[in-house]
């Protein structure tokens, strides 16, 4: 979608959109940051990926990436209270190994993968550079944890300090607790960690869609009008 289609877009379908949400849409999406990422790898509960999309909402974090080796997401409304509405959900579940290509898209994109595992960690969580790197934090499914193909394309393997008998954490509250010290770290720093302007007007088209009812029909019948002209 080009550009100024995007912006015309957005100008025509925010009349249908209250303006107290509008402002409130600006003002989150000028809080929302690419800097940071979670992935998940074939995790089955889907409340657990939908309450972890609900972590990255809350903390403002704009992707997370969904890899379907052996099961597929299905949203758990209750569990993500509408959050899946605000991020971008990206999955990988067209290849014999999609951990391979999600974490080879990733690192061309400049992230470092950073995945968590209790056992035969190099650094704990505090000690993540995201100061200097674009961080990915990989989680696994709930029984056997990241595969071993996910941890030998790793750049780091991460714990979490924990002091009880239980030696890990759901998945979610995994998520949950990197994602808010990361990002509350990360915004302490001088550092552009914002969403970059080119990626602002797409990420705003799709709240402005995700806040009207009849946004389809109603960016149809502009269409229409637009390419008559």
């Amino acid at each position: 979608m080009g550009d100024s289609l995007t912006k015309d877009l957005i100008n025509y379908l925010s009349k249908f959109v209250l303006e107290e949400r509008l402002e409130l849409l600006e003002e989150k999406i000028n809080l929302r940051s690419r800097h940071l990422t979670l992935v998940l790898e074939d995790v089955f509960q889907s409340r657990n990926i939908s309450a972890t999309i609900r972590s990255a909402d809350c903390f403002g974090i704009q992707d997370v990436h969904i890899i379907e080796n052996k099961n597929n997401y299905i949203a758990d409304k209750s569990v993500s209270l509408g959050a899946s509405k605000w991020i971008s959900v990206k999955q990988y579940n067209s290849e014999e190994n999609n951990t391979e290509k999600c974490i080879k898209k990733l690192k061309e994109e400049g992230y470092q993968i950073i995945a968590t595992t209790p056992q035969n960690s190099d650094i704990i969580l505090d000690e993540i550079d995201i100061e200097n790197n674009k961080i990915a934090i990989l989680l696994g499914t709930e029984i056997s944890g990241i595969s071993e193909k996910a941890l030998s394309l790793a750049d780091k393997k991460m714990k979490i300090n924990m002091y009880g008998f239980t030696e890990s954490l759901n998945i979610s509250v995994s998520a949950a607790i990197c994602t808010q010290y990361l990002s509350n770290k990360m915004r302490e720093m001088k550092i552009d960690w914002e969403i970059k302007e080119e990626e602002k007007d797409e990420i705003m088209l799709n709240w402005i869609r995700n806040s009207i009812k009849s946004a389809k029909k109603i960016e149809d019948d502009f269409m229409i009008r637009r390419n008559e002209k």
